[in-house]
């Protein structure tokens, strides 16, 4: 989309230009998204939100708690607090197919959540999903992944895993 439109000098001649709030391109003025802030591709390396494009294993849903692990190269998949291995190491705001490129987010808000409760959130024996009650069963996995300010907001912060006996 468009940003807010500006007057430019072209060799002389004046030209309107619009704003660029999708992409990081030479000598052009920022706008704002949809959002009302600036597309994480214009922001300089070390600003804004911490991320890595990753290869999908599988299809993922907005909100989903992911796992980064090796097969031929750095994948993605749900995190999984049935089996060890599984833990989370970030979330993804948006849905990705199997094989393609996810935008996995390492810390800071997840804001594509439901129904979460207020207060500590561990990693779900449910994939993808967080829950406020902590895995109890042998071999599952407890890990707290951050804290639920409201039903739809968490604040990421991974934890070590423990694997239960």
């Amino acid at each position: 989309m468009a940003g807010n439109k500006y007057v430019s000098n072209n060799a002389g001649t004046l030209t309107e230009v619009a704003g660029n709030n999708t992409a990081a391109t030479a000598n052009e003025i920022v706008a704002l998204d949809a959002t009302g802030r600036i597309n994480n591709a214009q922001m300089p390396v070390g600003i804004g939100a911490d991320t890595q494009a990753v290869t999908t294993s599988e299809a993922l849903a907005a909100g989903d708690y992911v796992n980064i692990f090796n097969s031929t190269g750095a994948k993605v998949r749900k995190a999984d607090a049935t089996v060890a291995g599984k833990e989370a190491h970030g979330f993804v705001l948006s849905a990705f197919l199997i094989s393609t490129t996810a935008t996995v987010y390492f810390e800071g808000t997840n804001t594509a959540v439901t129904g979460a409760t207020a207060g500590v959130v561990y990693l779900s024996t449910t994939a993808g999903l967080g829950t406020a009650t902590a895995p109890t069963g042998t071999g599952n996995v407890a890990q707290r992944i951050g804290f639920a300010t409201s039903a739809t907001t968490v604040n990421f912060q991974s934890q070590p895993p423990v694997v239960l006996a």
